[in-house]
């Protein structure tokens, strides 16, 4: 989520994107297979096999019956930041909780603890689910849901801890990779097994056939070893039910989910893409990936052949924002699409804060802009996008 460099050095208080200290013990070189049932085979030899018919990954500005996110669990990952980054996880899903249900995934022995503070502030329509889990990042581990009319199914994507095992980026998520399929089956949704592995902050689609998606996040060995960009590519069609996949090169090796496409370009629209434009204080690597993006996306017309129209969301000033440190994500790209409103951060750049709000008002005239302090959970390299996922409701049978 972050368009950072890892820090040489564990910080006091350390983050997920943190040099963690295990032992050669504590940290296992667990293959995607270790998390997945013994019978199937590895993600990246499974023969691409469709989604069952008709079923599409659609936009996530389509109606929801839900949004899942998930309790923040170790203290192994967020040090002294666990219960400030709960209370940022406790604002996020009140104020989504306004406009559509929430449902928390916790760990048994934490959901008591967590409906306890997911109601301190009065919240309604939250409901906490008991199920193991590692930390809040459920875009990338949960399931991605996909629809047809009258049906749904949800897309496991074999999350394998962003590829990082054995790196100074990993960190435990065993747990993780178990709720897709977990919360599919407590909600009677059949589920699909991707023959890719990524996350869903890899994955924006505008709902009519598109997918944006960087090269570096998905072709990349430490998910797909072996596959091409093409084999990847119609791995995704196949499973997505898409027909045309724009990407767009990324970055690789300089953040944990080497570049994910939701903090760089989002579709408002059909044809209407949002382009993250990196703030003053930026690294240099990072405004060559946005001018790269631009440059391609420029040039670039969807599944239905037309251009598409960019919108540029400017970033705040890295020295005027509350948060600080490499892996602080000062993306306003990644908010967060719900049933009558977009939620976005706010980094104390009040002028960019502003811009944001604006740009955002303008790309969604019939939803409310919420915006909300996140500065743990950015901290983290994430944002709100990161810290969510949607059950989209189903389209009524033809």
């Amino acid at each position: 989520m972050t368009t950072s460099t890892p820090a040489p050095t564990p910080s006091p208080a350390p983050s997920r994107r943190s040099v963690l200290r295990y032992g050669a013990a504590a940290v296992p070189a667990l293959a995607l297979g270790a998390a997945l049932p013994a019978a199937l085979p590895s993600a990246a030899h499974a023969a691409p096999a469709p989604a069952p018919t008709g079923l599409r990954m659609p936009a996530e500005t389509d109606r929801h019956d839900r949004t899942f996110m998930a309790w923040p669990a170790l203290s192994s990952i967020w040090g002294r930041q666990l219960s400030a980054v709960r209370d940022d996880i406790a604002r996020v899903a009140y104020a989504i909780s306004r406009y559509e249900p929430v449902v928390v995934v916790a760990r048994p022995s934490q959901a008591a603890d967590a409906r306890y503070w997911l109601g301190r502030g009065g919240a309604y329509g939250i409901t906490v689910l008991a199920i193991p889990n590692d930390d809040l990042w459920i875009r990338d581990f949960g399931p991605t849901f996909l629809t047809a009319p009258g049906a749904i199914a949800g897309l496991d994507t074999n999350f394998n801890g962003w590829g990082k095992s054995g790196t100074p980026y990993y960190q435990p998520y065993a747990e993780d990779a178990a709720v897709a399929a977990t919360l599919l089956a407590d909600y009677g949704v059949t589920r699909v097994r991707a023959p890719f592995t990524g996350e869903g902050g890899a994955l924006e689609t505008d709902g009519q056939g598109t997918l944006l998606a960087t090269v570096s996040s998905l072709v990349n060995p430490n998910r797909n070893p072996g596959m091409s960009r093409a084999q990847v590519e119609q791995a995704l069609k196949s499973s997505l039910g898409l027909s045309k996949v724009l990407w767009l090169p990324g970055l690789a090796g300089q953040d944990i989910t080497d570049d994910h496409i939701d903090c760089l370009a989002r579709f408002t629209a059909p044809g209407q893409v949002i382009l993250d434009q990196p703030g003053p204080g930026t690294e240099q690597i990072w405004i060559d990936v946005y001018q790269e993006s631009k440059r391609i996306l420029a040039g670039a017309v969807d599944a239905q052949g037309r251009p598409l129209v960019i919108t540029e969301l400017p970033g705040p000033d890295r020295q005027l924002i509350r948060g600080s440190g490499k892996d602080f994500l000062s993306s306003y790209t990644n908010y967060y699409t719900a049933n009558g409103a977009v939620f976005v951060p706010q980094f104390g750049d009040t002028a960019a804060d502003g811009t944001a709000y604006a740009i955002l008002q303008a790309a969604f005239p019939d939803r409310d802009v919420v915006q909300l302090d996140i500065d743990t959970i950015a901290s983290g390299g994430g944002g709100i996008h990161c810290a969510t996922q949607s059950q989209p409701s189903v389209p009524p049978a033809s």
